[in-house]
């Protein structure tokens, strides 16, 4: 029997990925109004397809973060293609007016944790942006390994020495590249159970990232290999 049931992606995260005491607008526990919100980029290939989902996906999920997103080869000022955008209306979610964006130097200054989508991403930040290795990982990895705790991002991701991390302990996400509309909603699936649990981490709640990838697990009809928590 397929349990997936059609879900509203804002509507879900609001439920499951924010703090367990959080008053309802996703801000519970983050940084007051004077404070300067943690800075997120979301980095793919193009900026065309996974990170322009992931970053729409982020900004729904109302967690406390600036988002960004690029890609390592990506040409400048594009729109997504009609099949991303069809795949996240699927999730009530809409990108808005983006264009793609190539990264750079100047991108990174003040970006505190950069989510890629797959190891190559990675590779490429540590040859070409090294200033930014200590600082990058790829969505699967971190999803069920970034600490929680009190302190605030930057200082969490840093304890991590991701610079050193071995890229082959990375997992992935697929580009849909090539694909039909489906593959598109499946990759956009795969995302969205993976930020639910990012989500909560970002904010420093662990106990809280379990259950909000158990239940986007369930809602979105994805493998629980997507969302399972690190042992």
């Amino acid at each position: 029997m397929n349990w997936a049931i059609p879900v509203n992606w804002a509507t879900l995260v609001r439920a499951v990925a924010a703090s367990p005491g959080d008053s309802g607008d996703g801000m519970s526990g983050g940084p007051g109004p004077a404070m300067k919100l943690p800075r997120v980029m979301l980095l793919c290939t193009g900026n065309a397809a996974r990170s322009v989902m992931a970053g729409a996906l982020v900004k729904a999920s109302r967690v406390p973060v600036e988002v960004t997103t690029a890609g390592t080869h990506a040409v400048e000022g594009q729109p997504p293609s009609l099949r991303v955008v069809e795949a996240m209306a699927g999730l009530g979610v809409s990108l808005g007016g983006h264009r793609s964006h190539q990264i750079a130097d100047t991108d990174l200054a003040e970006v505190d944790l950069v989510v890629a989508m797959e190891r190559d991403h990675v590779a490429y930040v540590r040859r070409r942006h090294p200033q930014a290795a200590s600082r990058t990982a790829t969505l699967p990895w971190l999803a069920s390994h970034l600490p929680g705790g009190p302190d605030g991002l930057a200082g969490r991701v840093s304890r991590l020495e991701l610079a050193e991390l071995p890229l082959d302990v990375q997992g992935e996400v697929t580009d849909p590249a090539g694909g039909d509309v489906s593959r598109y909603e499946a990759c956009a699936k795969e995302i969205a159970a993976l930020v639910a649990k990012l989500g909560a981490r970002l904010q420093g709640d662990l106990h809280h990232a379990g259950q909000a990838a158990r239940v986007a697990a369930f809602a979105l009809g994805v493998p629980s290999s997507y969302t399972e928590p690190a042992r």
